[in-house]
């Protein structure tokens, strides 16, 4: 393949272009008409077609900040600036209760997305999703245009180098209460990875979730890549979608007859496990692309009737955990009428899937654990090319890579595919490996995935067929040399000599290149370009690259590397004409200028005690169309701040609050959570509401001096709430545990790599969920732990598919909490260590703060309602949090958190505010008031303030109706509509106050750049936002959609704010 030589045929670039270097090593900015031709270019990676697909297809897209730390994204909201007519997109992080804006945004009424009936897409990763799944229990039932897609680009950050993995780990725990109105697709092909996502919008009946390798795969360049669903194909059913475009559920590969069968989900190492199951007899290979619905009959019709043995291979968090996947299958062939293969779970850890996918001989040494008679086989493909590139940002010839790859690109019988990655801890300013695959069209597929086909790996024995250093100083800091085959050539662009370059190398490298015969040749390429154009800039870099590329073709077409046949080759791609000189003349001055050097260590060359550090992948760049370069999710005013984002992402987030003191942190608050957490104290313990009344609301007040916590207006207190002790030391007593005995448990979050002590109380009391409401996965990890086989069976029973409707009624209806799990199946009694890891943490719970720090100093005020209720069989039930802080004595200490708010004042007073608080709704609001009488007091100008609150009965739960009284006295509210709802014959509501008021709200939301806020349950935001809608109709002249659409327009602006639950 190498001497062939390539026919004239136009290519993605004008070949009159000039050569430029990007200022980073991401990829070149993508043109903003790619939006319009997006498919079926080379140049355009899975990755970002998916983005083209989704923004084209939906109404809006939420970019979840972890999606685009991953490097998915960025273009879509690129996109959506530069088109008008695009879909709205909007930027969230991830928080605890994500995914409630999505499920506001297609509740009906509330937005113009339900209106229309549009579909939605969220782009997050596999850690986003599972905060999300929740949330997305609350979700209205789909249908054909309102629905929800969520695009997961399945990339991880793992371990203590923050190693980027395509693990699903986060998510898979998460699986068993994913609601049933999901359907889940998984890909692991570049084209796979485009058609299940313009499947996802095409499905008429379910909300759809697509997971694809973005950490490999479908970042890959150099294929062309459209969507093979049939056009015109529309509200087709999931198993219509898959079959128009040749897909199945489950896949299988590999021996008919096999006696072994492994099943796990399409990925990465699925395609390994292919590859080595069409080369060896006796192993049969299940690739599981739809994961949900979980489709029982289409596993067993693909299963070979000779199956004896099944293995599951579960991407789970640690090794105590239970896989899903497991569960699923074991639950599908489980047949106690018939003796079936028997099904074991084996379960890969992060740290394990990094292991595997290293290079595919790991996963085949794994696999021959279940079939020690696996041969040793290669997996390289017939005639293929392993093309490898290290280079850095500061570079000027860092686009090489991307020059070759263009290059072989338009040649008609060359598949060439670019891999680019990025390690920014190791190096200041960052690595980048550039990994090019070619082969013959049509011969690629052995192992789809570049990263596999070229691993970089520690200690390696090589790889690569051509390895090019593009910057000399990385020999002195990283072992590159040794990913070079035995015999290949090393291209190495260098400012040094022959001399010069051998007394920098170290002995080792030395001794590699001698070993190896490696063909060592270095070029000056910044004194070739000096001597043909003069001094440094863009037209110099320029030269360089043309000079380095036909450096490259020289050695890369060894015998067949006439001047002819390089300079044919070249012109495909450069042209005629480089600045202004003419190629054959910039080919002869390269050709001169590469110098083969011989290895010889130098005499006096003294040991070198430089221990070489290794490439490793922990970061994704992307670079805009304004040349800003985006790492991991970050916009870099340099590519030196990369490493100071991964290692310190906090410190580069947008701060969203007053900033921290500099009090430090109390190592013993709460050390497992990532929140900055303070000790407060209980001053006041006031219930608001009449002791016979059946609500008991009240209000507290937390003494927060010496403690550095500060806070912003709307923000939310996070309470870190402790167990109930009389009912912690019941259990201790019923489970038979010493509660003072000493245990040591796992830092949640950690792996297992950290550890802490405590007393069994305190564990059970103030750090485990244990009367929290248990998922599925509790069930199934319960269960191997039953003595009792009706105890075991009923417990996986519920833990499985099958068993959703019993797991439903004992969560909803019954309520049941761990410990009522616990001694219901009383056989299942896992050794109380193991007991603290499988029921997990106590999560702080939120409440709005209900106070001005400019107004009340160091103190900070909630307002709180307690939540109990009485089970169908008579059991009282207690909200976990607001027992304790019901229970609070003055004087006690609680731990608490900071959490930002979309509640916030608009920057100027001047603008009219609009508060709408139902219940403890009123919280936030109360801060609010505080802080703008307090601008009064100063003599500072306010606009006009409305305030809307509704409860049941005045004289029971009018929530600081002193207060209010004296705000609309003094003027602070400008206007009072108070609803009762049960206080007169006919209920009212606060959206009749509000209808009152309408012509006054319009204007102010019309005319004035007035903001409206409500906080409270969720019931009233249909009818809120229908007297919103109907002011404006009324009093501006606005048509209901019209008028829709403006709300719609204050929701981006942040002028209509809703904080509901």
């Amino acid at each position: 393949m190498a001497s062939e030589t390539q026919t004239r045929a136009s290519t993605p670039l004008s070949s009159t272009a000039t050569l430029s270097v990007p200022p980073s090593p991401g990829l070149k900015g993508v043109n903003p008409n790619l939006r319009n031709n997006a498919s079926g270019n080379p140049l355009i990676s899975a990755s970002t077609t998916i983005e083209f697909i989704s923004l084209k297809s939906s109404s809006s897209v939420f970019v979840y900040d972890l999606a685009e730390q991953a490097g998915f994204g960025t273009y879509t909201r690129a996109w959506s600036g530069s088109d008008t007519n695009s879909a709205s997109v909007v930027h969230l992080q991830t928080r605890a209760g994500a995914g409630l804006s999505l499920v506001g945004r297609l509740s009906q009424g509330s937005s113009k997305d339900a209106a229309k009936r549009a579909v939605l897409t969220a782009y997050t990763t596999p850690t986003g999703l599972a905060t999300m799944v929740q949330s997305l229990s609350h979700l209205p039932t789909p249908a054909a245009n309102s629905r929800l897609v969520i695009q997961v680009p399945t990339v991880t950050p793992v371990g203590e180098t923050y190693a980027l993995s395509p693990t699903l780990a986060p998510f898979t725990p998460a699986l068993p209460i994913l609601s049933n109105q999901f359907t889940v697709l998984l890909s692991s092909t570049p084209q796979e990875a485009v058609d299940l996502a313009a499947l996802s919008y095409e499905l008429t009946d379910t909300h759809a979730i697509h997971l694809f390798d973005h950490h490999s795969a479908t970042r890959e360049i150099g294929q062309t890549l459209s969507p093979s669903l049939p056009a015109g194909a529309s509200n087709l059913s999931l198993k219509e979608g898959l079959s128009l475009m040749g897909y199945k559920y489950f896949d299988y590969a590999g021996d008919q007859d096999a006696e072994v069968v492994v099943v796990l989900l399409n990925g990465p190492l699925a395609n390994v496990a292919k590859a080595l199951a069409k080369r060896t007899t006796g192993l049969g290979v299940v690739v599981v692309r739809v994961l949900r619905p979980w489709d029982e009959e289409a596993l067993r019709e693909v299963l070979p009737s000779s199956t004896k043995h099944v293995h599951v291979l579960d991407d789970v968090p640690s090794a105590l955990t239970q896989g899903s996947l497991y569960v699923d299958v074991f639950s599908t062939l489980l047949n106690p009428l018939q003796r079936g293969p028997i099904v074991h779970a084996r379960r890969i850890t992060p740290a394990q899937t990094q292991s595997l996918l290293a290079k595919p001989s790991n996963f085949a040494d794994y696999m021959r654990e279940i079939l020690p008679s696996l041969p040793y086989l290669s997996l390289d493909g017939p005639a293929q090319k392993k093309l490898l590139f290290f280079s850095t940002p500061s570079s000027p010839v860092s686009s090489l890579a991307r020059l070759v790859e263009q290059t072989f690109l338009a040649h008609p019988s060359i598949s060439s595919r670019l891999l680019t990655d990025h390690d920014v801890l190791s190096k200041p300013g960052g690595i980048t490996a550039d990994r090019i695959l070619l082969s013959s069209k049509g011969g690629d597929d052995a192992i789809p995935a570049v990263s596999l086909a070229i691993p970089i790996v520690p200690e390696s024995a090589g790889e690569s067929d051509f390895l090019a250093v593009t910057d000399q100083a990385l020999l002195k800091s990283h072992s590159v040399v040794t990913h070079a085959k035995p015999n290949s050539p090393l291209l190495i662009v260098s400012s040094w000599t022959a001399a010069e370059l051998l007394a920098n190398l170290t002995p080792e490298v030395v001794s590699v290149i001698r070993e190896r015969e490696l063909h060592l040749c270095i070029v000056n390429a910044q004194e070739l370009a000096e001597g043909l154009i003069g001094a440094a800039g863009p037209e110099r870099d320029a030269l360089e690259n043309a000079i380095v590329l036909l450096s490259f073709l020289r050695l890369y077409l060894g015998k067949a590397a006439s001047e002819d046949n390089v300079l044919k080759l070249a012109r495909r791609f450069l042209g005629d004409v480089v600045q202004g000189l003419d190629l054959g003349k910039i080919g002869a001055r390269a050709w001169a200028g590469l110098v083969e050097v011989e290895a010889v260590v130098p005499e006096d060359i003294s040991p070198n005690a430089t221990v070489l550090k290794n490439f490793e992948f922990n970061a994704i760049a992307v670079e805009t169309d304004d040349g800003e370069t985006v790492v991991n999710g970050a916009r870099l005013g340099s590519w030196h701040d990369a490493a100071k984002h991964i290692l310190f992402p906090s410190a580069f987030s947008p701060s969203s609050s007053v900033p921290l003191s500099s009090y430090e942190q109390n190592p013993a608050l709460r050390p497992e959570v990532p929140e900055r957490t303070f000790l407060v104290t209980c001053t006041v313990n006031r219930r608001l509401t009449p002791l016979e009344y059946d609500r008991n609301v009240f209000h507290l007040e937390f003494d927060t001096r010496g403690t550095g916590l500060k806070y912003a207006i709307g923000e939310a207190l996070g309470v870190h709430g402790w167990n109930d002790e009389k009912e912690v030391l019941d259990f201790c007593s019923w489970y038979g545990v010493n509660p003072s005995h000493l245990i040591t448990i796992p830092v949640p979050g950690s792996d297992g790599s950290k550890m802490h002590t405590r007393t069994v109380f305190q564990a059970l009391q103030q750090q485990v969920d244990l009367f929290g409401k248990p998922g599925k996965t509790f069930y199934s990890d319960l269960s191997s732990h039953a003595t009792s086989q009706a105890d075991k069976y009923a417990l996986q029973f519920i833990g499985s598919p099958e068993g959703s409707s019993t797991f439903k009624k004992l969560s909803e209806k019954d309520t049941v909490s761990f410990a009522d799990v616990l001694q219901k199946y009383p056989t299942a009694r896992p050794g109380i260590e193991t007991l603290c890891e499988i029921i997990g943490d106590i999560k702080p719970r939120h409440y709005s703060i209900a106070s001005a720090q400019a107004v009340v100093g160091d103190r900070v005020d909630l307002l709180v309602v307690a939540v109990d209720w009485v089970t169908p069989s008579g059991s009282p039930r207690y909200g976990q949090c607001t027992r304790y802080l019901a229970g609070l004595a003055v004087g006690q200490k609680v731990t608490v958190s900071i959490k930002p708010s979309v509640m916030k004042l608009p920057a100027d007073n001047m603008q009219p505010i609009i508060m709408a608080g139902l219940g403890t709704g009123a919280a936030p609001f109360r801060a609010f008031l505080q802080y703008r009488a307090w601008l009064v007091s100063q003599s500072i100008p306010v606009g006009p303030t409305y305030y809307y609150f509704g409860s049941r009965y005045r004289a029971q739960e009018y929530l600081y109706g002193e207060e209010i009284e004296a705000f609309i006295l003094d003027g602070t509210i400008s206007k009072a509509g108070l609803a009762f709802s049960r206080d007169g014959r006919k209920k009212v509501y606060i959206q009749h106050k509000m209808q009152d008021d309408a012509q006054e709200l319009a204007r102010m939301l019309y005319r004035e750049e007035g903001v409206f806020y409500l906080c409270g349950p969720t019931w009233p935001v249909p009818d809120v936002y229908e007297a919103l809608v109907g002011a404006l109709k009324e009093y501006e002249g606005l048509d209901l959609g019209v008028a829709g659409d403006f709300l719609e327009g204050l929701k981006e602006e942040e002028r209509y704010v809703l904080e509901v639950y």
